[in-house]
C-alpha cells in the first residue's frame, strides 16, 4: 500500500514543490485549517512525506547541469573536432595535473554545498549529504578521468549529474531518510594505468591495494598510481575497502557508448547487468627467416598465423552470439624483408552469459593449438601453403564475471524514467545489458546497483566527437535523481518492517 501523509503534510509539500494539489481527503476539513497550514513550507520535506505524484515533480536545472558539465572540460581539454564552442574533446588522464584540478572542483564545490567529503588511499572520493538516519549512504558515482582522445560525456556526465542531484535536494529543501551523496571513483578508464575500474576494484576486495598502488604508467614513464596520488595531494589516509567505508547503494549515470538506445528511439536504459568478458595476452612464436630465400613451405610464420587466429576468433564468436576483438599487435623482429618469428596480440571476448564465454574460450584455445599446427580450422588454412606451424601460448590479463544488478535499483530507475516521460514512455524506457564494463561492476559486488544510460550520437564513445544532446543529459540527470529518492523511500520502508 502507498504511504499517504497527513493531510497538513500534503499541503505543505505542494506549496513547497510548486505542484498541484491533488490530496483527496475522507473527510471534511475545516477551511481555517487549512489555510492555516498551507501558509508556510515545511523547512524540510522529507523523501517519505512525498507521494508519487509530489515526487514527480521535483525537478533539476537542466541548464545548470549542461553548464557546469562543460565549465569543468576548461580542465583538460583535447581535440577540437567540430566548430561549436563545446566541440572539443578530452585529455584528462587519472592523477594528471587536469585530474587534480578537477578533483580539487569536486572537493570545493560539494563542500560549499555543506556535504562531507572522504579521501581513501587509491584516491576516491566521496562526498556525502546527511540524512536523518543511520546507515551507508545511497551514492550517484562515476569518473573525471578519461582517454587521451576521449570526449566530453564519458564518466563526467555521471559525477555531474550526482552533483546536481545535490544542488537540487537543496534548493528543494528535500531530507533524505538516509545520508546521500556522490563519488568521483580514481582511474576508470585504465588509459595510464592499465587496469580500467582498479580503484573501485581495490574497494570491494577485487584488488588489492599493493597492486593498486604499485601500477606503472604506460608509455615507459616512472610514476605510480602511489607517486602519482601523493604528487597531487590525493593519496587519502581512509581504508579503501568496503568494510571500512560500505555503500548503501550505487547509481551510475552514463552514456550508452553504443547504438541501440539511438537507433530504436530509446530515451533511457535502465541496465540490468553488464556482460562478461575476459582479456587474454595471445603470444604466437615461429621462427625468423629471409622473406626472399624461404618457400612457404620451410616457414614458420608467426604473423600469418596470427592473422588466421584473429579472423577465427571472429568467426567463432559469431557462431556462438559472443563478441571477440584485438586491439594491441606487436611482432619481432620487425623488418620488411624478414618473417616474424614472434607475435602477440591482445584477446578481447564478451558475452552476456559466463557459460557462453567459457564455451567460446575452450573453443578458441583449442582451435587456436590447431590451426597454429596447421589444420584446416573453419577454412582458415583452406587455401594458401601449409608451413612448419607455430606455437600459442595464452595468458590471462582480466576476468570479470557477468554482473547482474540489483532488482530493486533498477525497478527505481524505470519508475524514475517513467514518471519522467509519462505517457511517451512505452519503448523509450528499455531494459539493457551493458557491453562495456564500469565501477558499477565493482560496487555491485558489495552494494545494491544500477546503471542509467542515456543515448549518445552514433554510439561513439572513445573519441572526441563523443556527444549527448542537452536533452539527453538532462533526461539522465533528472530519471538519476528520482532513482536516488526512490530508493531511499524504498529503504526507509524496508528498515520500519
Amino acid at each position: 500500500m502507498q504511504y499517504t501523509p497527513p493531510v497538513h503534510q500534503a499541503l505543505r509539500l505542494s506549496r513547497c514543490l510548486r505542484a498541484p494539489f491533488n490530496f483527496k481527503p475522507s473527510h471534511a476539513i475545516s477551511p481555517v485549517y487549512l489555510r492555516k497550514f498551507s501558509a508556510t513550507c515545511l523547512r524540510h520535506i522529507r523523501t517519505i512525506d512525498l507521494m508519487e505524484e509530489q515526487l514527480s515533480d521535483i525537478k533539476i536545472d537542466r541548464e545548470r547541469l549542461w553548464n557546469d558539465l562543460h565549465s569543468t572540460c576548461q580542465w583538460g581539454k583535447g581535440e577540437r573536432w567540430g566548430e561549436n564552442p563545446t566541440d572539443i574533446g578530452m585529455h584528462r588522464l587519472a592523477l594528471s595535473d587536469a585530474d587534480k584540478q578537477v578533483r580539487d572542483w569536486f572537493v570545493r564545490t560539494t563542500e560549499d554545498l555543506g556535504c562531507k567529503t572522504k579521501i581513501d588511499n587509491m584516491g576516491n572520493i566521496f562526498a556525502i549529504r546527511p540524512g536523518r538516519k543511520q546507515g551507508p549512504p545511497t551514492y550517484a558515482g562515476s569518473h573525471l578521468d578519461t582517454q587521451p582522445t576521449g570526449g566530453r560525456y564519458d564518466g563526467i556526465l555521471g559525477v555531474h549529474a550526482g552533483i546536481e542531484m545535490l544542488k537540487t535536494l537543496n534548493d528543494k529543501n528535500i531530507e533524505t531518510e538516509y545520508d546521500v551523496g556522490c563519488i568521483n571513483w580514481t582511474n576508470e578508464e585504465g588509459a595510464r594505468f592499465p587496469i580500467s575500474m582498479v580503484a573501485s576494484g581495490v574497494w570491494a576486495g577485487a584488488i588489492s591495494v599493493e597492486k593498486g598502488h604499485n601500477l606503472g604508467e604506460v608509455g615507459g614513464g616512472t610514476a605510480t598510481q602511489k607517486s602519482e596520488l601523493e604528487r597531487i595531494g590525493y593519496l587519502g589516509s581512509l581504508e579503501a575497502n568496503h568494510t571500512f567505508n560500505p555503500i548503501g547503494a550505487h547509481f551510475e549515470l552514463h552514456i550508452e557508448q553504443g547504438p541501440i538506445l539511438e537507433a530504436s528511439g530509446g530515451k533511457i536504459g535502465a541496465v540490468e547487468g553488464v556482460q562478461a568478458y575476459k582479456w587474454f595476452t595471445i603470444t604466437v612464436k615461429g621462427r625468423d627467416c629471409h622473406t626472399g630465400t624461404t618457400d612457404f613451405t620451410n616457414r614458420s610464420d608467426a604473423m600469418l598465423t596470427a592473422a588466421k587466429l584473429i579472423l577465427h576468433s571472429h568467426n567463432k564468436a559469431t557462431e556462438l552470439g559472443c563478441l571477440a576483438s584485438t586491439g594491441i599487435l606487436t611482432l619481432k623482429p620487425g623488418s620488411t624483408n624478414t618473417v616474424p618469428g614472434w607475435v602477440q596480440f591482445s584477446l578481447d571476448i564478451r558475452s552476456k552469459e559466463d557459460s557462453r564465454l567459457l564455451e567460446l574460450e575452450t573453443a578458441l584455445r583449442k582451435g587456436f593449438a590447431r590451426i597454429a599446427a596447421g589444420e584446416d580450422i573453419g577454412s582458415v588454412n583452406s587455401l594458401g601453403t601449409t608451413g612448419r606451424g607455430c606455437s600459442v601460448d595464452w595468458q590471462l590479463d582480466t576476468d570479470s564475471p557477468a554482473t547482474k544488478f540489483h532488482e530493486d535499483c533498477v525497478t527505481c530507475v524505470e519508475a524514475s524514467a517513467r514518471s519522467m516521460l509519462g505517457t511517451n514512455a512505452g519503448t523509450q524506457v528499455q531494459r539493457m545489458t551493458s557491453g562495456a564494463g564500469h565501477d558499477s561492476v565493482y560496487t555491485s559486488r558489495r552494494a545494491p546497483t544500477s546503471m542509467i544510460f542515456v543515448p549518445c550520437r552514433d554510439g561513439v564513445s572513445h573519441n572526441p566527437a563523443e556527444y549527448s544532446s542537452p536533452e539527453d543529459v538532462g533526461n539522465g540527470g533528472q530519471v538519476l535523481l528520482g532513482a536516488v529518492l526512490r530508493y531511499d523511500r524504498l529503504r526507509a520502508k524496508k528498515s520500519s518492517k
